[in-house]
């Protein structure tokens, strides 16, 4: 279904807050090291919708948060993103949080997620006729691997036959999705997260790591690898995009969920894959420019960053 004339993405997972310590000199680990706090309203659904919604789609959230400061935080921030809000409130619990350490650079050091709050109720919260009822409505869904495997593959059934797109969050979480890979349109993933399923070494070749995904079920996949070449593939067309040199990278967090955010907004718009993710490339690029995990961004920036991605290389 179409909210005017836009398609509807309904989504589940997270939306909590994002903290990051980023060392203003050469980090070293161990050690008390000189640096700035921030913290913004985050997580990888919450991110990649709200760069959706920029590209012209309407979008939906599930998700659970803490009656605290923290949770009237990442209401407001849904709100404010113009995405319709379903999830539910415990008001006796907290609401999750990310904590990143960041070197120099903008390279994560260590990270520490508190999320025990989405093990526990978002399982529950799928079982609701409302999300059932929403999900009826929509033209494809969206979720994250903070879900446990038993509520993914309830989602994976909700879903139907409307595409069904997941993030992998990280190496620990993303074999959760193993039972669900038969259903997936596409599983967004850096190399790391590709590695943790198919055991490879960091040195494999393109196509091998393409061949053990097929392997181990993947129908579609996005994986990228910071600045080297990230590679798709859909079935049996793979390919591979070099993005150009980011200038001036001020923080990695939320990179990966803006190039999912923005490739699912245009296979929602009806664009062919391969140029699907050089938008979401382009959207990956934005992103590490700034301290934001979801910038905002004009046509115009937009536009002229997507001129700066090649076209993709099929993999031979």
């Amino acid at each position: 279904m179409t909210t005017g004339n836009k398609p509807l993405l309904f989504a589940v997972g997270g939306a909590h807050l994002d903290r990051r310590g980023q060392s203003s000199a050469p980090f070293v680990p161990g050690a008390s090291n000189p640096g700035i706090m921030r913290e913004e309203p985050g997580g990888g659904v919450f991110n990649a919708l709200r760069l959706v919604v920029q590209r012209g789609v309407s979008a939906e959230i599930l998700s659970v948060r803490g009656g605290d400061r923290i949770g009237d935080m990442i209401g407001a921030a849904i709100q404010t993103a113009g995405i319709k809000d379903g999830s539910a409130v415990y008001m006796d619990r907290a609401t999750p949080s990310y904590t990143a350490i960041l070197d120099e650079h903008g390279d994560v050091v260590a990270g520490i997620a508190d999320m025990e709050l989405y093990e526990v109720a978002l399982p529950r919260q799928l079982r609701r006729r409302k999300v059932r009822d929403s999900i009826a409505v929509a033209d494809a869904v969206f979720c994250d691997a903070n879900l446990p495997s038993d509520a993914l593959q309830w989602l994976a059934g909700l879903a139907g036959d409307r595409p069904l797109f997941a993030l992998a969050i990280s190496p620990a979480k993303v074999p959760r999705l193993a039972p669900v890979f038969g259903n997936l349109t596409c599983l967004f993933m850096n190399r790391r997260e590709a590695r943790a399923l198919t055991g490879l070494g960091a040195e494999a070749a393109l196509k091998e790591i393409y061949a053990a995904l097929r392997a181990e079920g993947v129908r579609g996949a996005v994986v990228s690898n910071g600045g080297d070449a990230a590679f798709a593939f859909s079935g049996d067309d793979a390919f591979s995009i070099l993005p150009p040199a980011v200038n001036g990278i001020a923080d990695v967090t939320g990179a990966g969920d803006a190039l999912a955010g923005g490739t699912i907004a245009a296979l929602m718009r009806g664009t062919a894959f391969s140029e699907a993710v050089r938008e979401g490339m382009a959207a990956s690029m934005l992103t590490l420019q700034t301290h934001s995990a979801s910038p905002r961004f004009s046509r115009q920036e937009f536009n002229s960053t997507l001129a700066c991605i090649p076209a993709a290389v099929q993999l031979s």
